[in-house]
């Protein structure tokens, strides 16, 4: 099928748009990942109150050519995956991809490969700010 949708944004990341990105009507599957942030980190010690995710100027090709290079492999799957930028408080979305495809196997296989390589391969940082005012950077997103 084909990539639908990219973006690496500081705005608020859409589900539904994602989710109607990749169906269509030949659409029997759509699977999602929801990176979301967690109060706590193996990265840190104490509380995690929110992160700053930190973008490359190239981020946006890279994860356009990360969809592209995916989608070759799993070519019967449509696909969507947007990143934030940003501050992102626990709970809040910090990627969201989803995979369409006209059977289940295929979506879900073509979503873990999605992600795995965006956490993989895209230049993002993130710094954990935590409970008693300190941080940490984490390498990648």
């Amino acid at each position: 099928m084909s990539v639908r949708l990219t973006a690496i944004s500081a705005e608020s990341l859409d589900v539904a748009a994602h989710v109607a990105a990749v169906s269509d009507s030949g659409t029997g599957a759509v699977a999602s990942f929801l990176g979301t942030v967690r109060d706590h980190s193996p990265d840190a010690t104490g509380t995690v109150t929110g992160l700053e995710y930190s973008a490359h100027p190239d981020a946006p090709r890279v994860l356009a050519e990360i969809a592209e290079r995916v989608a070759a492999v799993h070519p019967d799957v449509a696909l969507a995956v947007s990143h934030r930028t940003g501050e992102v408080a626990v709970g809040g979305l910090a990627i969201v991809a989803c995979a369409g495809s006209a059977h289940r196997a295929a979506a879900f296989d073509a979503c873990r490969d999605l992600v795995e390589v965006v956490k993989a391969e895209l230049p993002m940082w993130k710094k954990q700010n935590l409970a008693d005012g300190s941080h940490t950077w984490v390498g990648s997103a």
